[in-house]
C-alpha cells in the first residue's frame, strides 16, 4: 500500500472532527481494552517516583492518571477539546493541555519520558510526532508508543474491517491517512525510531482480551467511538450500514461466551532511548 497523498491538514481535520464526537463512546467501549496496555507502556519507559512524563494524544487521560498513581508528574496533551473535557471529568487531579502531537507546545528536553497509547494511528505525519517526542525528552530518556497488531491477531478489528470491505459502499471518499497498520510491522517501528535519532529500539507483543456485551456493542464501538473507522461507517448509506452491522453480529457470534462477547486482541509496544 502506498503512502497517503491527501494533504496532512485534511486528514488532521477529519480526525479532529471524529474525536470531537466520539469521546463518550470511546470511553465506554474502548477504555477497558486500551487501558490494558498502560502498564506495559509505562514500564517500557521506566517510570517511577518523580518522573516527569508527557502523555501524547492522551485521549480520556488513562495513561496520565495511572502515571500519577506511580508517583510520576504527568502532563496529558491532546488536540481534541472533547477528549480533554472527558479526561478532566474522570481525572480531575491530572494536568491536561491542548496541543498537537506533531508540534508539541513544550520546550526541548523538558520531560524524563514520553508515551503515546494508540495515538500514532490517528496522525497525518506520525514520523513528525516521533521526532517531536524525541525533541521534548532529555538525553537518556525513553519514548514508547503502542499500536494494534495486524487483524489476524486482533479479532475485533478483523471482524469490522472484513464487514466494511465486503459490504460497504465503495463509492464513499474520505481524506486518506497513513496506512492503518503501518506500524504493526515491528521492523517499521524500529526503523522509524532509529530515523528519529533514538537508540536501542525494542518491540514487544502483548496479548489482550476485549469483553463486550454483543456484536451490536462491537459495531457501536467503532461507529460511535472512533474517528477513522467510525468516519468511514458514518458516510455509508443506510442499506450498507445495515448489512455491515448484520455481518459484524454474525461474525461475533463465534466469540460469545457465557452471554459475553470475548474477542482476542493483541498490541505492540515499541520503545527506544534518546
Amino acid at each position: 500500500m502506498t503512502e497517503a497523498t491527501t494533504p496532512p491538514n485534511a486528514f488532521r481535520e477529519f480526525e479532529y472532527c471524529g474525536w470531537q464526537q466520539s469521546a463518550d463512546q470511546y470511553h465506554a467501549s474502548f477504555g477497558s481494552l486500551t487501558s490494558q496496555m498502560i502498564d506495559p507502556l509505562l514500564d517500557a519507559v521506566s517510570t517511577g517516583t518523580g518522573t516527569k512524563l508527557l502523555d501524547i494524544a492522551t485521549g480520556p487521560g488513562y495513561v496520565a492518571a495511572e502515571a500519577l498513581k506511580r508517583g510520576c508528574h504527568p502532563i496529558g496533551v491532546d488536540f481534541s477539546e472533547s477528549m480533554l473535557a472527558k479526561a478532566r471529568e474522570i481525572h480531575p487531579q491530572v494536568e491536561f493541555q491542548q496541543g498537537d502531537a506533531e508540534s508539541l507546545p513544550f520546550e526541548d528536553a523538558q520531560f524524563d519520558a514520553a508515551v503515546m497509547n494508540f495515538g500514532i494511528l490517528h496522525l497525518s505525519q506520525p514520523e513528525k510526532a516521533i521526532s517531536e517526542a524525541f525533541r521534548v525528552i532529555r538525553s537518556g530518556a525513553k519514548f514508547a508508543f503502542t499500536i494494534w497488531e495486524k487483524p489476524e491477531h486482533s479479532i475485533g478489528l478483523k471482524i469490522m474491517i472484513h464487514a466494511i470491505e465486503t459490504l460497504g459502499d465503495a463509492g464513499v471518499s474520505l481524506p486518506e491517512g497513513p496506512p492503518f497498520f503501518k506500524f504493526s510491522d515491528p521492523e517499521r517501528c524500529v526503523e522509524t525510531l532509529r530515523s528519529a535519532g533514538f537508540a536501542n529500539p525494542s518491540v514487544q507483543k502483548i496479548p489482550l482480551s476485549w469483553e463486550l456485551s454483543s456484536g451490536d456493542e462491537l459495531f457501536d464501538a467503532f461507529y460511535k467511538g472512533t474517528a477513522r473507522t467510525g468516519g468511514l461507517l458514518r458516510v455509508q448509506n443506510s442499506k450498507s450500514l445495515e448489512n455491515i452491522r448484520a455481518a459484524v453480529n454474525q461474525a461475533a457470534s463465534s466469540y460469545m461466551k457465557n452471554d459475553k462477547l470475548v474477542l482476542p486482541m493483541a498490541a505492540l509496544v515499541a520503545a527506544a532511548q534518546k
